[in-house]
């Protein structure tokens, strides 16, 4: 484990996002307990915000990219990064905020991961592979098989984004192998297959706050299986008759 809590000390500013109840949350504190946590929950929950918080915290860009490394339009923090309090381990301490040329950090945000390799494929410390001449899937891939391995933080916005249902089980293998190896990831995700990873600690965002759950617990999870079995007891809402 590199890191093991986050908090948000109060008083929290009424206004975005200390207004969202998973943020509201972080005042009582957040354990992380497991080398792999999904971070689940309907657009608007907090998810993207919690994660790009930490990757404030841990010294990345928001916008996505590695540890120590300066190229993205902006270097400010964001206002929930510039609160959050984040508890390391030793060797979390070490590989996230050692020296720069050491750091074992990568934040793989599906919105701007193209816009990034504009600028980094190709470097010392990247991928060689140019992403352009890659299918969407595969550009992905190429990342994550260079960036995400061995002991580190590894943060991903919707990394299920550009992935197919195959796609998406060989990343939780990569996920599985990242923490036996002794990584940590912290996942922000709309996928079931993603979340089914065994022994990942679930957490749900909400209108109440963060709750830790079980998959089989999870709506997401729920819905799925639901629309599978009978589209149409879904698809009745939504479509014009």
């Amino acid at each position: 484990m590199l890191i093991t809590r986050l908090t948000v000390p109060p008083p929290h500013p009424d206004r975005w996002p200390f207004t969202i109840p998973a943020v509201r949350h972080l005042a009582d504190g957040l354990d992380i307990t497991a080398p792999v946590t999904f971070l689940v929950g309907e657009n608007g929950s907090g998810k993207s915000t919690l994660i790009e918080a930490i990757a404030d915290v841990c010294g990345i860009n928001a916008e996505g990219g590695k540890a120590g490394t300066r190229y993205a339009s902006t270097t400010a923090a964001t206002p929930l990064g510039r609160a959050l309090h984040a508890e390391f381990t030793t060797a979390g301490l070490r590989l996230i905020r050692g020296p720069r040329t050491q750091r074992r950090a990568f934040f793989f945000r599906a919105e701007t991961l193209f816009t990034i390799a504009q600028n980094v494929s190709g470097l010392p410390g990247f991928w060689q592979e140019d992403l352009t001449k890659q299918s969407h899937g595969e550009g992905f891939f190429t990342v994550l098989d260079r960036m995400v391995t061995g002991p580190g933080l590894y943060l991903m916005d919707e990394p299920e984004a550009a992935l197919s249902f195959t796609s998406c089980l060989r990343l939780v293998a990569l996920m599985d192998q990242v923490a036996r190896e002794g990584g940590q990831i912290v996942c922000a995700t709309h996928s079931p297959v993603l979340a089914g990873l065994p022994g990942a600690q679930i957490l749900e965002l909400d209108d109440d706050g963060i709750h830790r759950v079980e998959w089989k617990d999870l709506h997401l999870v729920d819905h799925w299986r639901r629309f599978l079995e009978a589209p149409d007891a879904y698809l009745r809402h939504v479509l014009a008759p």
